[in-house]
């Protein structure tokens, strides 16, 4: 019996030496040109499994141009963090050259996200989590929602693996490799950093809610303002996920992110703070927004938050946010502000307010 008990201890032991190790594994660059690398790929080129979904206005190309290309870039002259930022939404190039210069791996991928525009208002009235079904599916390729059919090579999870596996084929300087399990069957979640804006900040925080990732960042989002799936239990833990919104932005006015900022626990770990008043670490908190001048256009305050054309910069012609958005992406996670109450001022119940009002407006 004790031989038995010592064997199943050595064991047991040697495998928690093994994770032990892995956790460990230091990502060091070791380019003879040290430079930053911007490079693309066609998603159907990558991955002759995958398929154009029309139904959903999921296409390969659009206008006789490529509508399937992703993006990726990497800078080798700057000391690397071990973290894949996985940007869900339109390519940004201003993001990932900031990105990339905290450390950081970043790439954009083309899945199956077109389905927004058939069902995006189209949820019925006795299924508060229909959206965040749709997904789910959209993210992981897997079967979670009845209004669509997205098969695994079309979802995110896959594109996202078979991406980084081409980059790592192509582009040895930028050690993606690091980013696949040891079989490179998968993505080494753990190292991912999931974010997006709007629509891609939504999903971002859908699939995190199902997957562990190593934090979330929300530019002006999550929306699914009708939908309660923000407050289902989660594989990432609240204090990875980072939110950012102007408050002229009609997903702040309309309550959507500051409802589904406390549905995902946010208010945990400090209050909303203002960054146009603040310095980092801005209390620790995981709840930024700005007032920010933006000439009382809202659909610029919506953009305003991602580095780009819609950006605000100062009378020097820098961007206001830098530090901003530095500290979504790179502040230590285990940092943390103090609790606060729900907001009384933040109704949590959307989906009886629009009933309430429709059924003003019919009586009218």
């Amino acid at each position: 019996m004790e031989i038995r008990i010592t064997i199943v201890t050595f064991i047991a032991l040697l495998a928690l030496l093994v994770v032990l190790h892995a956790a460990d594994t230091v990502l060091t660059f070791k380019d003879p040109t040290p430079q930053r690398y911007e490079l693309t790929a066609r998603a159907s080129q990558i991955d002759q499994r995958t398929r154009p979904h029309p139904e959903i206005d999921f296409v390969f190309e659009k206008g006789g141009k490529p509508a399937d290309v992703e993006n990726a870039s990497v800078d080798t002259r700057v000391k690397p963090e071990g973290k894949l930022v996985v940007w869900l939404m339109g390519h940004s190039a201003p993001l990932f050259e900031r990105v990339n210069s905290y450390g950081l791996h970043a790439i954009r991928v083309h899945y199956a996200n077109g389905w927004f525009s058939k069902f995006g208002n189209a949820a019925p009235s006795d299924d508060d989590k229909f959206l965040g079904k749709i997904r789910l599916e959209a993210a992981t390729g897997e079967d979670f929602s009845d209004a669509v059919n997205i098969p695994k090579p079309d979802g995110m999870m896959e594109r996202a693996l078979q991406f980084v596996k081409w980059l790592a084929k192509e582009n040895p300087p930028g050690c993606w490799d690091y980013f696949l399990t040891d079989d490179r069957q998968a993505l080494r979640w753990d190292r991912v950093i999931m974010a997006g804006s709007s629509h891609g900040s939504t999903t971002a925080s859908r699939f995190a809610k199902h997957q562990r990732v190593d934090r979330v960042v929300m530019f002006c989002g999550p929306r699914d303002q009708l939908e309660t799936w923000q407050a289902l239990p989660s594989a990432t833990p609240a204090n990875r996920f980072f939110g950012f919104s102007h408050v002229l932005d009609g997903g702040w006015t309309g309550h959507h992110y500051d409802r589904s900022w406390e549905l995902l626990g946010l208010h945990q770990f400090g209050p909303i703070v203002n960054v146009d008043n603040a310095v980092p670490p801005y209390s620790n908190t995981r709840r930024l927004i700005t007032t920010a001048d933006v000439k009382n256009n809202t659909r610029r305050a919506h953009s305003s938050v991602v580095p780009g054309g819609a950006a605000v910069k100062n009378a020097s012609d820098k961007f206001i946010h830098e530090d901003v958005w530095r500290y979504l992406f790179t502040h230590p996670v285990a940092q943390v502000g103090n609790a606060v109450p729900h907001d009384p001022n933040c109704p949590m119940d959307l989906r009886s307010l629009v009933k309430k009002t429709e059924k003003t407006n019919k009586g009218n």
